[in-house]
């Protein structure tokens, strides 16, 4: 028996996992998103306080942006509308959010992993990442909407 048929079996059926995982990351991850930039937006008051805090620069015009990145970011990461582009500044406020708000965090990255993989933005961070480098599946308003026509058609 030889062992490369069966691989291959089990890759194709592994492969079906693909685009029901990405709709999981990209539901739950885009959701919560949405939410906390939400929240950041409708507690601009508090959430500028907090960036006055840390020291940002600007700090109501940041608070603005980075949860009007999050809310709107996060919606179109969710449905899978213009998601790898939309992961992008997603991306660049985490990584701000580990430079700022979890400076300890992040500065452990090699030293003490277990706190960089605990603190706040790692799994949104992941998520982002993920759908960066793997897009938003074939379960997604992308995939319906930009389908390239098939060869001949």
């Amino acid at each position: 028996m030889q062992l490369r048929p069966l691989l291959a079996k089990f890759d194709a059926l592994a492969s079906c996992l693909q685009s029901p995982l990405l709709l999981v990351i990209r539901l739950y991850w885009g959701w919560s998103f949405a939410q906390t930039g939400w929240g950041k937006l409708m507690n601009l008051e508090r959430t500028t306080a907090f960036f006055t805090e840390l020291g940002l620069p600007m700090p109501k015009l940041n608070a603005i942006a980075a949860g009007s990145t999050e809310c709107f970011g996060g919606l179109l990461l969710a449905v899978g509308l213009f998601a790898r582009p939309a992961s992008v500044p997603l991306i660049f406020t985490m990584i701000v959010a580990y430079a700022t708000a979890d400076k300890e965090a992040a500065q452990a990255i090699f030293s003490d992993p277990d706190k960089f993989l605990g603190a706040a933005p790692f799994l949104f961070l992941l998520a982002s990442l993920v759908v960066l480098a793997f897009g938003p599946g074939k379960l997604s308003l992308d995939a319906l909407l930009f389908r390239k026509p098939a060869a001949g058609a």
